[in-house]
């Protein structure tokens, strides 16, 4: 058995985790790892060295024999660090779960009643209704998308995905794009030609529809600004757009209880489209350019090319 010392170990649970993930390839021995003395047991005759130094890599931590007094100064520092950064990162995934629960409920609250909006803005012939149904649509498969493909991004690079599975992040952000200008688009040309000959909507109905729309999105925005993630605080700002969105609907029911503007109804349509459309462009263009593997706008090539070449023995690049 070979005994190493392991730099860039964070914590007990991470300790663990890497402990798992490097006894596939131990064959008929077994790989431990010793989190307080960031001590590596394995033995080199049986397992497969050159992919568990590749899983290290990949991990970002360091391998080299262990050497005399190693172990001691290793126990010295773990009982300084590591019971408290140990239960800092314990308490991190409570919150990671706590914050996953409450993404969760979001997500089921926004197809719920996304699914319900497409039923009664069709029977209450409300095109703004629709409208609105394809933004919360939008909402919940970005959650959802994000969620299960960000989960896959983490995964370590295979024979298939020899680069990772990194860019797994984007899709969610690329699909929920697509879907939000293509619904937008569509509702766009079925609320002009309303403008032209305004229909009969059923002012009631969207008037006692909007007040549960406000009481569900204001629920969900309420749940999403108890939490401290940089998710649940872009998730808060989309269920307030939600609020504001309903607010809308529910004054045009007031102003449609008391008079015959049904005009109103594809004006409020068109609007909650193109702010959607508005919102969303930007997100699918840089989605596109991050795909297509683009330079970024804040950085100049150019500007890299000369800062280089600045450099004394750099003759070209």
């Amino acid at each position: 058995m070979t005994e190493y010392t392991l730099n860039g170990l964070h914590c007990s649970n991470c300790s663990d985790d890497l402990e798992k993930k490097l006894n596939q390839f131990a064959g008929s021995s077994e790989v431990t790892i010793d989190y307080d003395t960031s001590k590596l047991t394995v033995d080199e005759t049986d397992a497969d060295m050159e992919q568990i130094k590749k899983v290290l890599e990949f991990e970002k931590i360091t391998l080299k024999p262990l050497e005399k007094g190693d172990e001691e100064s290793h126990s010295e520092h773990s009982n300084h660090h590591g019971h408290h950064h140990g239960h800092q990162h314990g308490m991190g995934s409570m919150m990671d779960q706590e914050s996953s629960k409450k993404m969760l409920i979001v997500f089921g609250v926004n197809l719920a009643f996304s699914a319900l909006e497409f039923i009664f803005g069709f029977l209450f012939n409300s095109i703004a209704i629709m409208t609105d149904a394809v933004h919360d649509l939008g909402d919940a498969l970005s959650i959802g998308l994000a969620t299960y493909f960000e989960r896959i991004s983490t995964k370590e690079a295979n024979d298939q995905y020899s680069f990772g599975h990194q860019r797994f992040s984007l899709l969610g952000a690329l699909v929920t794009a697509v879907i939000l200008l293509g619904g937008s688009a569509v509702i766009l040309v079925t609320a002009v030609p309303r403008l032209l000959d305004p229909v009969e909507v059923n002012h009631e109905g969207m008037f006692w529809l909007s007040l549960f729309a406000i009481a569900a999105n204001g629920f969900s925005a309420w749940l999403m600004s108890r939490g401290d993630s940089h998710n649940e605080s872009l998730l808060n700002l989309h269920m307030m757009e939600d609020v504001l969105g309903w607010i809308g609907v529910l004054a045009v029911s007031i102003v449609l209880n008391y008079t015959d503007w049904y005009i109103l109804d594809p004006i409020l349509s068109i609007a909650i489209a193109s702010f959607i459309i508005y919102k969303t462009w930007p997100l699918f263009r840089e989605t596109i350019e991050i795909f297509l593997e683009a330079t970024p706008k804040e950085l100049s090539r150019e500007k890299i090319e000369e800062a280089i070449l600045s450099i004394k023995g750099v003759t070209n690049v």
